[in-house]
């Protein structure tokens, strides 16, 4: 009786009483939850439908929603009722719509046909070029050293671009596909807008009320940091990619560079995109300046230059600041592996996403911490 007894209290002591014990059978219990759901995956299938049914239109109407929203609230402080502050920027809304239908879009669409249509020359003026410095004596006695065949990489680089281009066309129908659901997804973020802009400050209460009273406090400030980190970046990234399309279609004006519009339109959609979306925007405009002519190359190099100074150095500071404290390589890496898991769209929400899960398990780590006793309080230096 009295060994059951001791083997009790010390099962209780080593084993109940151990909060690191305790952390790792609750870490195992949720990986046995995880990998039982796995299997039985199709019964979530009506979730998962739904899910991609309404995750589009919510993404829209939240980037949408973080850039009106500080307009209907300066309207609402200078004492214009918030369904009149609505209602006035939804016809503003429209009548810059109207604008952009009416003069902006025509442009574009003839700088896009053109472009299309000067493209095999614009191909063959490369191939040309290129052929011609293949033939160089410098470039032959490379060859010959490193023994290069270049009729050998213009034959895989076909094959290469054979096999994308099938599998583009293969694609083609699922994306078709796709087009009702992106229309249907655009169609619907007016009215879930407007319900956004006119109750959206009782959101986070209405939230709050299904978590448990003790946990109200923690959770509205989880809730608040994220939904700050979520604005600044959504902000702050659009107008920063607004101001460098403005910015590169007016150099482009100066410099006298084809198919400035668009090229400014490209640079300012990829932008969107930190770090990586330059390096693709810059791409385009290299081709059309090069085939232009070794001036026009120049002169867009040093255009681009100096807009990625005047961005870097003045417009992103004032306008990003130092809101989302993440390393550079960190939203690399971030958009990298999430380009590489979501595709396009997980490009695009990368770093949002990675701010918010940033948030979440900081704040989970500081209440382990708190909770745990594994870790001892830091204690103040003293001077």
């Amino acid at each position: 009786m009295d060994n059951s007894v001791n083997w009790a209290s010390r099962f209780k002591k080593f084993f109940l009483n151990n909060r690191f014990v305790l952390f790792l059978l609750v870490l195992l219990l949720i990986g046995l939850n995880i990998m039982v759901l796995s299997k039985i995956s199709f019964i979530f299938h009506p979730v998962a439908v739904l899910l991609k049914t309404v995750i589009l239109p919510i993404i829209l109407t939240g980037i949408v929603y973080y850039l009106l929203n500080p307009i209907v609230d300066f309207l609402e402080r200078h004492k214009v009722g918030r369904l009149q502050s609505i209602l006035l920027l939804y016809v503003l809304i429209i009548g810059i719509i109207a604008v952009l239908l009416t003069l902006v879009i025509p442009v574009i669409r003839q700088q896009i046909m053109d472009l299309v249509t000067n493209f095999p020359a614009y191909s063959e003026m490369i191939r040309v070029q290129v052929e011609h410095l293949m033939g160089s004596k410098l470039i032959n006695q490379i060859q010959e050293s490193i023994n290069f065949d270049p009729q050998e990489m213009i034959r895989t680089v076909s094959e290469k671009a054979s096999t994308f281009l099938n599998k583009t066309w293969t694609g083609i129908g699922g994306v078709l596909g796709n087009i009702i659901e992106v229309v249907l997804a655009i169609v619907t973020v007016p009215f879930i807008l407007f319900y956004l802009l006119k109750d959206g400050k009782k959101l986070p209460g209405f939230i709050l009320g299904f978590v448990p009273t003790k946990l109200r406090g923690e959770t509205s400030r989880v809730m608040n940091e994220m939904n700050h980190q979520i604005s600044s970046y959504i902000r702050g990234q659009i107008i920063v990619s607004f101001c460098i399309g403005v910015l590169l279609f007016i150099g482009y004006i100066i410099i006298g560079l084809k198919y400035s519009l668009i090229l400014a339109v490209i640079a300012a959609f990829t932008s969107v995109v930190p770090y990586l979306g330059p390096a693709i925007a810059i791409t385009p405009a290299l081709i059309v300046a090069a085939v232009t002519s070794p001036m026009m190359l120049l002169k867009m190099i040093i255009v681009w230059t100096v807009v990625q100074l005047i961005e870097g150095k003045f417009i992103s500071p004032q306008v990003m600041g130092k809101t989302l404290k993440i390393h550079p390589i960190t939203i690399i890496f971030v958009i990298l592996t999430s380009g590489n898991l979501f595709g396009i769209v997980g490009v695009l929400l990368a770093v949002p996403g990675y701010a918010v899960l940033k948030v979440v398990v900081s704040h989970i780590y500081r209440w382990f911490k708190v909770r745990s006793g594994l870790y001892e309080p830091v204690k103040p230096e003293q001077s």
